[in-house]
């Protein structure tokens, strides 16, 4: 089994056992707040664009859709979920103005880059408790728009050995997944999951990189009808 299948099997488990116990967006070509942009192609910078988003595949996403829509949350119609993700993207780029954390736009998915510095001390899963009023903003979010999926990814840098990063990174995300959880937002809705070190968006050889590279990335992809 290959490191990013290992990746994914491993922090599958990790999060059923743990849930029981921030580059820049270029998407856009006006107003950031502007909820009509349905047809606009997103254009993430090449730094990120290749790495951001889903760790956990269509097929997680899908079973989770699923599911969603067996427990009573109505899928969206296809002609409806540009608008929808597009209203979604308005309100937590609003929400996340000037607290550090990265919104981008890919498609109809939407990406929340949290950086490692402002999110957790070093070398811990324990959120930082100034970080909670930022968390706030992305659970009263949610709450407003629950027909998404909600993908929490956890990433290192790759100091420490790949087993170290690999649990670490499950960890950090798993601490993110439980406080939206204990705002209210239902499990039924979240895929926790970690890369540890195997997807770097900056280089490792500098104090910079390697800070961009512990991050915890949600991403909300809508739930189709």
């Amino acid at each position: 089994m290959n490191k990013f299948a290992t990746a994914t099997v491993l922090s599958v488990a990790t999060a059923t056992l743990l849930l029981s116990s921030c580059a820049t967006y270029t998407g856009q070509t006006n107003d950031p707040n502007d909820p009509n942009r349905t047809q606009r192609g997103a254009i993430i910078g090449a730094s990120i664009g290749a790495v951001a988003g889903l760790l956990s595949g269509g097929d997680a996403v899908e079973r989770r859709q699923r599911a969603m829509v067996g427990a009573g949350i109505g899928g969206i119609a296809g002609g409806s979920i540009g608008a929808y993700q597009d209203r979604q993207e308005a309100a937590l780029r609003q929400r996340m103005a000037g607290t550090g954390v990265q919104v981008n736009r890919e498609g109809d998915n939407i990406t929340l880059n949290m950086p490692g510095n402002i999110t957790f001390a070093f070398d811990s899963s324990n959120l930082d408790p100034k970080f909670y009023p930022v968390l706030d903003g992305v659970a009263q979010t949610l709450t407003e728009y629950n027909q998404t999926v909600v993908e929490v990814a956890g990433h290192t840098d790759n100091v420490g050995s790949d087993a170290y990063n690999q649990t670490l990174s499950v960890q950090r995300a798993t601490s993110v997944a439980n406080y939206l959880m204990g705002k209210g937002l239902s499990q039924q809705r979240f895929i926790v999951t970690g890369a540890g070190e195997s997807r770097p968006i900056a280089s490792n050889d500098t104090d910079a990189g390697r800070a961009a590279n512990r991050r915890v990335e949600i991403t909300l992809v809508p739930v189709h009808q």
